[in-house]
């Protein structure tokens, strides 16, 4: 199957959500949450992310997560990662209980692709200070697309984690996942990136943007993906757009969706003349549907 196949594949049988003026959707992707060693590269962001799904939880956003939200290439055990970051899959679970929490899957997360696999992990999770299990995602499967359809102007947005378009991480995923748990993950302990990684190779990340961009291109539709990691608004003539990610050395991207305007923001720490440190929201760049 081609990478273009791979692509219009993800959305033969998407959910879809209606889009109009009046919604409000945050898109996140690749917060690569870890077991909280110095392999999870999530840990240096997770406050700064804790408080912008806060802020969006509190303004009634919903949230969608586009792949690779969990680090399952690394690790092994979900169930460590979520007891890791229980604070951060208790508000999960807060906009799970709301209906307002979509959730896909990426290449890192992959084993999630399975429904039952959601079934067994995912359902319940253990909260600190109490005996019984509580709920987390229970009944839910995680997607390979999502479709926002758009009620009043026809401006859908086809919402993707983007690995489709990159062979080794799709077509060869069980020899990627190898190499990172077994050969790149001991060598990114001591400083050497992964070559294979398109978030990390600039002239495979070139290649993945490319493609998608090109599918959004002949396809007429408007894609929004993650994966490569590089934030980024597109315009009506290649309407392409990326969340970024949550690993960033100093801060996390996302894009906002709210009065038919595309959002590209940052959210990092920032300091204040008395030392002070807080949680900033930066607007980097704006489309209109």
């Amino acid at each position: 199957m081609s990478w273009y196949e791979r692509i219009s594949r993800a959305f033969v049988q998407a959910p879809v959500v209606p889009l109009n003026s009046r919604s409000r959707f945050v898109l996140m992707s690749d917060c690569h949450r870890g077991v909280g060693n110095h392999n999870d590269n999530f840990m240096k962001n997770q406050n700064v992310y804790f408080a912008a799904l806060n802020y969006y939880y509190e303004k009634n956003y919903t949230y969608m997560e586009l792949g690779d939200g969990d680090e399952l290439w690394e690790n092994r055990s979900l169930s460590q990662i979520i007891d890791i970051h229980s604070d951060v899959f208790w508000l999960l679970s807060k906009y799970r209980r709301e209906n307002r929490l979509y959730l896909l899957y990426g290449n890192h997360d992959h084993s999630k692709r399975h429904c039952h696999y959601c079934q067994k992990h995912c359902s319940t999770y253990h909260v600190s200070g109490q005996n019984d299990e509580s709920p987390l995602f229970p009944g839910d499967c995680y997607l390979q697309g999502l479709i926002l359809k758009d009620t009043e102007h026809g401006n859908d947005l086809y919402l993707i984690h983007g690995h489709q378009a990159d062979f080794l991480n799709s077509t060869l995923a069980p020899l990627a996942k190898l190499l990172v748990r077994y050969i790149w993950k001991p060598l990114e302990a001591i400083g050497v990136s992964d070559p294979t990684s398109a978030a990390r190779n600039y002239t495979k990340k070139k290649k993945v943007e490319k493609r998608l961009t090109d599918w959004a291109i002949q396809e007429h539709k408007i894609l929004v993906a993650g994966h490569t990691h590089r934030p980024m608004i597109g315009s009506s003539q290649a309407p392409y757009f990326n969340t970024g990610s949550c690993v960033h050395p100093r801060c996390i991207t996302c894009i906002e969706i709210q009065n038919r305007m595309m959002i590209l923001v940052k959210w990092t720490l920032r300091t204040r003349e008395d030392r002070s440190l807080y949680v900033a929201r930066e607007v980097l760049e704006e489309y209109r549907l």
